[in-house]
């Protein structure tokens, strides 16, 4: 990957800086949602699937003192840096910070607000996952959720299409679970009130050092159970090839950027 020596492209852990590098795209969506979220009831905010804490002061700024902001997140690197966010007062931005496989988390009080910004595409089966968290819910509590809903776009596709003209009957990653926005809507209309919509987002990204720079947008997030397990010779032909059919769909403008849309998919719900 670019800048990121072969032998370690299939690490386990989340790697904080890579998935930094885009920070202000990645950032963008989480405050529109974190905008549309009304006032809450009494009890804990929780960033499920926090990262490095990224929506961390956004929260904070909003909820805090009146409400005790936790993060939750399966990897202990990312948390390492959400544990470092301090709030302009000098104090740590978290209340508490725990280590959790976010498909298995569970709520130990009813909390105020469950926030998850681009985390719960990872997780499969939403008819399910999603009525589980607002069961957590205080009355009046609220769940907002952001997620990418990109599989159908070029970026995404080709991940899988390369793969399998390389490495064909190799087992690849699933498709993303992530539905469309009023899916969700009906999903959990039951449960409360509910608002769901699709934002488009037109993404200028710079050229990079190595590789398309689409290709270094996807290397940290969507690429990596594709990589996982790879040799270092695999690795060199799947982003050889990856970048060469990145390069006939998004080609780069005269100074060197890409446009790169990506699509999201967001819903509120307001539990009843």
């Amino acid at each position: 990957m670019a800048g990121l020596p072969l032998e370690e492209v299939a690490v386990k852990d989340w790697d904080p800086a890579r998935y930094g590098a885009f920070r202000d795209l990645r950032l963008r969506p989480a405050l529109d949602l974190l905008a549309q979220v009304p006032e809450l009831p009494n009890g804990d905010v929780i960033d499920l699937g926090c990262g490095d804490g990224v929506v961390g002061p956004a929260l904070a700024a909003r909820f805090r003192p009146d409400h005790y902001l936790i993060g939750v997140d399966a990897s202990a690197s990312m948390l390492g840096r959400a544990a470092e966010r301090l709030t302009r007062q000098g104090n740590r931005l978290y209340g508490g910070l725990t280590e959790a496989d976010i498909a298995l988390w569970a709520a130990h009080t009813p909390p105020a607000l469950i926030f998850s910004n681009a985390a719960l595409n990872w997780l499969p089966d939403h008819a399910t996952l999603m009525p589980r968290l607002a069961a957590m819910l205080a009355r009046g509590g609220v769940l907002a959720v952001q997620m990418p809903r990109q599989g159908d776009a070029p970026s995404h596709r080709l991940l899988r299409e390369v793969a399998e003209g390389l490495f064909p009957g190799r087992a690849l990653p699933p498709p993303s679970p992530v539905l469309q926005a009023e899916d969700y809507a009906q999903m959990l209309l039951p449960l409360g009130e509910v608002r769901a919509w699709t934002t488009d987002y037109i993404q200028m990204l710079d050229p990079v050092a190595e590789g398309h720079p689409v290709r270094a947008f996807t290397e940290s997030t969507a690429m990596r159970p594709y990589v996982a397990g790879m040799t270092p010779d695999e690795v060199r032909a799947y982003l050889a090839t990856y970048d060469a059919s990145l390069a006939e769909v998004y080609p780069a403008l005269p100074d060197g950027r890409v446009i790169f849309p990506f699509t999201r998919v967001f819903f509120i719900l307001e539990r009843h």
